[in-house]
């Protein structure tokens, strides 16, 4: 007996409740003392952004959606209940604060019950003790994806948000190679070092990173990993990219479902599909339909791409 699970990963963009950061703030200042009611130098995130954020959510129809840069649990539940047929579409909501000082966090919405939360926010990076390895977080969520009287199925989900490429790509490289060798370790650590592949668990977000043949890569250690499979390698290349660069005009893979071997080979006649309806008009090798109201630049649903898949979990 197998069950299909529609899972998908979006980067939101900053889905913020209050407050968006302005251009020249230093987050880690201006939150010193957590958000302050009074504090003036931030700006309201365009309600015209949540909306068609809302539709891409909408459109891809996910059974389990993670996300990335997501404030907070509450604002998740407020934009569930805005956009997306509230409680009764999503009834399942997973996320924990975790590390950025700009407070985009990662999280979970689920139509299925989600039945363990784990946060490892409190990893410290090996190369600086006194800084968290993970960015945000690697969030640990199981998933049941079905019931039976003798026992239930789930699937675990690895849900990341790595290091930025601000700053200089080769000069970040090694925090996203140390955050991807601790999310093996991880999973190795759950499943067992020997087969993990053989267990139901993805791999997924924005790793913020792509490969390359020149060895750059920060995440190639945990993307070609022979217990994961790199699903969006079965669309053709020109079709792989899930993020718009305006400054390079770069066309690129930052964002991962990874399943484990054992999914993956259950889910052999699936294709994963990248939703670009709601990306910005600058975005110019995208030449399909786009939501109404999408804007050169703003409003968007995001600068990422939702990627998903029809998954089969034996």
């Amino acid at each position: 007996m197998s069950t299909t699970l529609r899972l998908a990963t979006f980067n939101v963009e900053n889905l913020f409740a209050r407050w968006r950061f302005k251009d020249g703030v230093a987050p880690a200042t201006a939150n010193t003392r957590g958000w302050v009611v009074e504090q003036t130098q931030f700006e309201e995130l365009g309600v015209d952004d949540k909306a068609i954020t809302g539709a891409a959510v909408r459109e891809i129809r996910a059974d389990v959606l993670a996300l990335q840069e997501v404030e907070n649990v509450d604002t998740l539940k407020h934009f569930r209940a805005q956009a997306l047929g509230g409680r009764a579409e999503y009834p399942y909501v997973a996320g924990v604060d975790g590390n950025d000082p700009r407070l985009i966090d990662v999280a979970v919405l689920s139509k299925l019950p989600i039945t363990r939360i784990r946060s490892h926010q409190h990893l410290m990076d090996p190369m600086s003790p006194t800084a968290a390895l993970f960015s945000r977080d690697c969030l640990e969520v199981d998933v049941e994806v079905r019931e039976s009287e003798s026992k239930s199925t789930t699937v675990t989900l690895f849900v990341n948000h790595f290091k930025s490429m601000k700053g200089g790509r080769p000069e970040t490289r090694g925090k996203r190679q140390r955050q991807a060798a601790k999310v093996k370790e991880l999973v190795t650590g759950r499943f067992g070092s020997a087969s993990p592949g053989d267990h139901s668990f993805v791999i997924l977000g924005d790793l913020n990173d792509y490969l390359g043949p020149d060895g750059s890569s920060g995440i190639d250690g945990l993307v070609e990993w022979d217990q994961v499979e790199n699903v969006v390698t079965r669309l053709p290349e020109a079709d792989q990219w899930t993020h718009f660069f305006q400054e390079g005009k770069e066309y690129r893979q930052l964002d991962y479902l990874l399943p484990s071997a054992s999914v993956a080979a259950a889910s052999a006649e699936s294709v994963p599909e990248i939703l670009r309806m709601g990306m910005p008009l600058r975005a110019a090798r995208y030449t399909g339909p786009r939501f109404p109201g999408v804007g050169t630049d703003k409003p968007k649903a995001s600068d990422h791409c939702p990627l998903v898949m029809d998954f089969t979990i034996a």
